[in-house]
C-alpha cells in the first residue's frame, strides 16, 4: 500500500511539473550585468534548480547596463509578452526603481515572479591589505578621506554606494567626501580590487566567496544581524564592530508585463515546487545564499513594500530625484 501511495505521489509531482516542461521550449534567464556578479549567481541557481521542470536547459544571457535598467527597459518595451524569459533582480534593482533610475518605468511595469534567496552586504579588501578590521579602514578614512578609494558595482545612489555612505556617516565622514569608483557588476569590482585600483570593495557576500576561498581577499565585515554560518562564521558583522548596519539583499526574478496568466503560473509553480525541496536548499547553499522563498502574489507585495522602504532611505541621502 505504501509503495502504491509513493507511486501516486511521484505521478502527481510529474503532472505538476509537466505544464512548464511542455510550454517553455527555449527558456532564458537574463542576468543584467557582466558575468561573475550577483545576477549571474541568481541565473546559475535558477538553471540548476529548475532543470527538472524545464524541457530544455535554461540559457543565461548577459545584458549589462544601469544595474538592471537596460534589461528592465528591454523586457517592458520589446519583449513584454515573452513567456520564455525570466530576468534576475536584486535589492539593488529595487533601490534603483525607488529612485526612478529605470527611466519612465516603475515597479508596477513588470510581473514579479519569485524570490529565491537572500544575500548580505560586505566590505572586502585585498588579502595583503594593511586594513585588517573595519574600524582600521574607517580610521584611515577619517584621517584622510582621499586616501581610501571604495569601489562597487553601481553608481552613486546604488545599494553598494549606500552601504559605504552609511559606514562613512556613522564614522562622522560626509558621504560627499568619499572617493568612490563605479563599476558594471561585481566581476569588474573584484578585478579592480585585486589590481590595486581601489582599496576596498562594497558588494555582496555570494559574489566574493570564490575570491575569499582562494585567499585573494579579506572580508572586513558582513552586514547581517548576526554572524553567518559555515565558512563565514569567523567573519565579524559590521554591527559587532560598532557600525549598526544590516543590509540584506534579496535575489529573485520577474517577467514581462504582458506574459500570459498561463505562462506566469507555470513559472511560478516551477519555482514554488523547486524551492520546497531539500535539493533546492543544497543548491542555494552552494551559491552562498541564505533562506528566502516567496513567489506569486506574496512576492509582488514584498517587492512593492521594499521599494517604498528604499525610497525613504534614498530620500535621506538626497537621492530620490524622481518620486514614482
Amino acid at each position: 500500500m505504501m509503495r502504491m501511495l509513493r507511486g501516486w505521489g511521484a505521478l502527481l509531482w510529474l503532472a505538476a511539473a509537466l505544464p512548464v516542461a511542455a510550454a517553455v521550449q527555449a527558456p532564458e534567464c537574463i542576468a543584467p550585468a557582466r558575468p561573475g556578479g550577483g545576477f549571474d549567481v541568481s541565473c546559475q541557481l535558477a538553471r540548476e534548480a529548475l532543470a527538472p521542470w524545464l524541457a530544455a536547459p535554461l540559457r543565461v544571457v548577459y545584458m549589462p547596463g544601469g544595474i538592471g535598467a537596460v534589461a528592465y527597459n528591454t523586457i517592458v518595451a520589446q519583449r513584454p509578452a515573452d513567456g520564455n524569459v525570466i530576468v534576475a533582480f536584486s535589492g539593488g534593482s529595487l533601490l534603483n526603481l525607488a529612485q526612478g533610475k529605470f527611466g519612465k518605468y516603475s515597479v508596477n511595469d513588470v510581473r514579479w515572479l519569485a524570490g529565491v534567496g537572500a544575500d548580505y552586504g560586505m566590505i572586502a579588501v585585498r588579502a595583503d591589505s594593511p586594513y585588517r578590521t573595519l574600524p582600521a579602514l574607517v580610521a584611515a578614512l577619517k584621517a584622510n578621506p582621499a586616501r581610501v578609494v571604495f569601489g562597487a558595482g553601481g553608481t552613486v545612489g546604488s545599494q553598494d554606494w549606500i552601504k559605504t555612505a552609511l559606514i562613512a556617516r556613522q564614522a562622522g565622514v560626509a558621504h560627499q567626501q568619499m572617493r568612490y569608483v563605479a563599476f558594471e557588476g561585481g566581476g569588474e569590482t573584484a578585478t579592480a580590487l585585486l589590481g590595486g585600483h581601489i582599496q576596498a570593495a562594497s558588494g555582496d557576500v555570494s559574489e566574493m566567496m570564490p575570491l575569499l576561498q582562494a585567499k585573494k581577499i579579506r572580508l572586513l565585515a558582513v552586514m547581517s544581524a548576526t554572524r553567518l554560518p559555515g565558512a563565514l562564521a569567523d567573519i565579524p558583522t559590521a554591527r559587532e564592530q560598532g557600525f549598526d548596519i544590516v543590509w540584506p539583499i534579496i535575489r529573485g526574478f520577474y517577467v514581462g508585463p504582458r506574459v500570459s496568466p498561463a505562462d506566469y503560473a507555470r513559472w511560478e509553480l516551477a519555482f514554488r515546487q523547486s524551492m520546497a525541496t531539500p535539493r533546492f536548499a543544497r543548491l542555494r547553499d552552494s551559491h552562498y545564499l541564505f533562506p528566502f522563498s516567496l513567489s506569486g502574489a506574496e512576492m509582488d507585495s514584498y517587492v512593492k513594500r521594499q521599494v517604498d522602504e528604499y525610497r525613504k532611505i534614498a530620500t535621506e541621502f538626497g537621492l530620490a530625484y524622481h518620486m514614482l
